[in-house]
């Protein structure tokens, strides 16, 4: 499967972040998330495992008790279920991996 930037499904969601989904399947899902500076990604959880990449940008990211400042080129796994999220720091973009796929997002 093949997809381009032109023909992700993109939205923008309700705290202004553009959400694109890249590509899916049943196993795996690839999502960019673009932030600007001082926008949240709420605490939240799901059943889903999540591995991010910051591609750009400087984020705060909280993982269950932990708290990180995280910037280009770092990664971060949220496993199943535990609360995570990010305040932007620096305007960026998060490149998330789902596993299964998310079908909450389609």
């Amino acid at each position: 499967m093949f997809v381009t930037k032109d023909t992700a499904s993109t939205v923008l969601l309700d705290n202004g972040v553009k959400r694109s989904i890249l590509a899916h399947n049943d196993e795996l899902m690839i999502v960019q998330f673009e932030f600007k500076k001082d926008q949240v990604g709420s605490l939240h959880s799901h059943p889903h495992t999540q591995s991010t990449y910051i591609l750009s940008g400087k984020f705060e990211f909280t993982v269950g008790d932990q708290t990180y400042i995280c910037q280009a080129g770092d990664t971060l796994i949220a496993t199943t279920s535990i609360m995570h999220g990010c305040r932007c720091l620096e305007d960026g973009v998060l490149i998330d991996n789902f596993t299964p796929s998310r079908k909450d997002l389609l």
